[in-house]
């Protein structure tokens, strides 16, 4: 009697928009580490305030849904009382704040405190009425390209993500004197796409960041932008919704900028060529240049809101490069997973990309030969 044998399971790979894709784009060799070898990062500052201003401003929106209270609100007891909340969640999920950023006492608004507050006050106002939705887990299947090293694990991946925001506007009632759709209404390829929907609702995706904004020469200034226009056709593939016209990132760190801040943007706008996209200007450009460290930043809040919000309009042929582009990255993650596997050493198989700022706070600097931490190499 001869017996089947039973054929493995047909498994089609998962990649996460921000968890797989951009950590990927960032780092690869990081990315290997810290993701597929789930080994987290010992000083998670970017992570610990990421997954705090988020958590902020949702349950600053859930509060507000329930009882529509006015703004402004107030550090204390209206936005305190928020703060402790998540950072016990997150405290609860092994994410401690760092030193010198966040005060669970409660005796000094740290900058963490000043963000959230001015977040809150500055955009809840104009982006909580749009809300139609909140932390939307988005999915979608891509075929798989062929990594050059071999066959691949499947012929298709499947990308998620999840969306903070998803907005939802009425031609016919959309509120007005709303900022946010003050800034919609003024971008001339926007008003394009408007002039072609066939209904009378559109949405529009925002993503909160909790970094600064970022510079026109990085990679992270065309990733986000990318993220954004893959999350808009992850949306247009479910059934019964309306087109999405516009994605919004909101660099939240800008309303309260730390002195590093301000040191890269007068880095940005007195380089030979500004590499920052809102350059400030008249006194704006005066305080920026004559601050000194250690004294108050005393930029307008009119720049600060400027430099806070990145519309990006969502046009088809922009939807497809960034499709492609996505593609590329994970054919790029396979094909190092395929070469690992067959032998070849982490190092040698997972590209680096060495930053300075993103090899300081790197776990595995010590032995990464790209690092480009500041000082010799120390021991682990």
């Amino acid at each position: 009697m001869t017996l089947s044998v039973r054929q493995p399971p047909y498994v089609i790979p998962s990649y996460s928009l921000t968890g797989d894709l951009l950590a990927y784009r960032a780092c690869g060799l990081q990315y290997r580490y810290h993701n597929r070898g789930s080994l987290p990062p010992s000083t998670p500052v970017q992570l610990w305030f990421g997954e705090f201003i988020h958590g902020v401003m949702e349950e600053a929106y859930l509060r507000w849904n329930q009882n529509r209270q006015s703004f402004p609100w107030y550090w204390n007891p209206d936005i305190r009382a928020i703060e402790i909340h998540i950072d016990r969640r997150l405290r609860a999920r092994g994410l401690y704040a760092p030193p010198n950023l966040f005060d669970r006492a409660g005796t000094n608004q740290l900058i963490a405190s000043q963000r959230a507050e001015a977040s809150i006050n500055i955009w809840g106002p104009h982006l909580f009425p749009l809300i139609a939705d909140a932390e939307v887990w988005l999915k979608g299947i891509r075929p798989m390209l062929k990594p050059p090293s071999g066959k691949p694990r499947a012929d298709y991946y499947e990308i998620q993500g999840v969306v903070d925001v998803i907005g939802s506007v009425q031609l016919a009632n959309a509120p007005s004197g709303n900022l946010i759709l003050h800034y919609l209404h003024n971008n001339p390829q926007i008003q394009r796409e408007m002039s072609k929907l066939t209904g009378t609702t559109y949405e529009i995706i925002i993503d909160y960041k909790g970094m600064r904004r970022p510079n026109l020469t990085t990679q992270e200034w065309q990733d986000y932008e990318r993220q954004i226009l893959t999350y808009a056709w992850l949306r247009s593939q479910q059934p019964r919704t309306s087109p999405v016209i516009a994605g919004i990132l909101l660099f939240l760190n800008e309303l309260v900028p730390s002195r590093e801040d301000i040191k890269e943007l007068y880095r940005e706008v007195k380089s030979s060529s500004p590499t920052t996209d809102i350059v400030p200007i008249g006194p704006d450009l005066q305080a920026l240049c004559s601050w000194q460290d250690g004294s108050p930043t005393n930029l307008s809040q009119p720049l600060r809101e400027q430099r806070s919000i990145r519309i990006i309009p969502i046009a088809p042929s922009s939807l497809q490069a960034s499709l492609q582009n996505f593609d590329s990255v994970v054919e790029g993650i396979e094909d190092s997973v395929i070469r690992e596997s067959s032998g070849g050493g982490i190092i040698n198989c997972w590209q680096a990309n060495p930053a300075r700022r993103r090899c300081t706070a790197c776990d595995f600097k010590t032995f990464c030969l790209q690092s480009k931490q500041p000082g010799p190499p120390t021991a682990p």
